[in-house]
């Protein structure tokens, strides 16, 4: 049977849907402190895993923190790998340490990290991996789209995870490594902690797009495939990756049935939707003995439906009988003043600052 494609009364609803929710795009990060000449030596990377260093692009943005950029068959283009190592990595060269993955949200960008300063932590290496404006962390079903070969699970799971292991002095056991996101990056963490339970022994999903069931959710991954932005512009408070208000948007449209298939429950043309939705039971039991949180707000247009997908994650897992934490922080005034409920790093970075220590603290009772 040929594919249902989204039809224009489909996109309209995909655009009247992204107004309710959507992936979210990072609120612009401060430029990251330029290097001084007392930056100790970046760590030697060697290619390896599929992966290949470009020569003289590697970023210094602080003593500990720098981008590579490396190309790889699994996509087109090159792609940066943000990568913030603890203030005593260089002077304690036998120590090896716990690794956290942060996935950004759609239309964002490695350097999305800079407004999380709980990230930047001594107690841990964080990585932080392109995830494309709409890559939604999935190898694509369609491969010659306007964004070319896009096999991002394949690049994170099986190159980027083993490439760290190899340049990095890392606790390399699943006990010791984690993967954190928001928004898209938060569908893209509780879905990688399933489909990897043997890499991630920890998993944070913050106001993520985490339940397929929801309309509203797959509406949001058909409007960034065909790079619907005016309703994202509108209703954001973070639009504009420059912070200078303007909208980037997703980049060049693709089809409707790019990432994961027709989205219609119609004879079973959803099934990769299906497959791959992080709040199906199925999925949820390959959380067993994995340390899950979730955080979200519920007032503003798009956090109301994150809070709708958590809320049936956390009652999912319950039923399940397995333990995980959700902070379901309404209006904000729960968790910090520069919070307000919605769709932000105002929210967002405090709930890492919430979290981090937690995950320091199941780092350290690892061994």
């Amino acid at each position: 049977m040929t594919p249902l494609r989204l039809t224009a009364f489909g996109a309209a609803l995909a655009l009247a849907a992204l107004t309710g929710t959507g992936a979210a795009h990072a609120e612009a990060p401060t430029a990251p402190p330029a290097a001084t000449a007392s930056t100790p030596a970046l760590p030697v990377f060697t290619d390896g895993y599929g992966l290949t260093v470009v020569p003289g692009a590697t970023e210094v943005h602080g003593p500990t923190d720098f981008t590579l950029t490396v190309t790889t068959k699994q996509l087109s283009g090159k792609h940066r790998i943000r990568i913030l190592l603890p203030a005593g990595y260089d002077a304690d060269p036998g120590r090896r340490w716990p690794v956290t993955y942060f996935l950004h949200g759609g239309g964002g960008g490695v350097d999305d990290v800079a407004a999380a300063p709980a990230l930047h932590t001594n107690s841990m290496i964080t990585v932080v991996p392109d995830g494309g404006l709409k890559g939604w962390y999935s190898d694509w079903l369609m491969q010659k789209t306007a964004e070319g070969t896009a096999n991002w699970q394949t690049f994170h799971l099986t190159q980027v995870v083993p490439f760290v292991d190899a340049n990095l002095r890392t606790l390399s056991d699943r006990a010791h490594r984690a993967v954190v996101g928001l928004s898209m990056g938060g569908y893209g963490s509780l879905h990688y902690a399933q489909a990897r339970p043997d890499l991630f022994g920890h998993v944070a999903a913050l106001s993520g797009g985490i339940d397929f069931g929801l309309w509203q959710v797959r509406a949001a991954v058909l409007a960034t495939e065909l790079n619907l932005t005016g309703a994202w512009c509108a209703a954001s408070s973070s639009s504009g990756s420059s912070g200078s208000g303007d909208c980037t948007g997703y980049g060049p449209s693709v089809d409707s049935d790019a990432v994961f298939g027709s989205p219609y429950p119609v004879f079973d043309a959803d099934r990769v939707w299906k497959a791959v939705d992080p709040a199906a039971p199925v999925n949820l039991a390959r959380l067993s003995g994995t340390g899950v949180t979730l955080y979200t707000g519920d007032n503003d247009i798009i956090d109301v439906h994150t809070a709708a997908a958590s809320r049936t994650v956390k009652d999912r897992l319950d039923r399940l009988g397995i333990p995980s934490r959700l902070v379901d922080y309404g209006n904000g005034a729960s968790l910090a003043p520069s919070c307000n409920g919605g769709h932000n790093y105002g929210c967002w970075a405090p709930a890492f600052a919430d979290y981090v220590p937690r995950l320091e603290a199941a780092f350290a009772a690892a061994g």
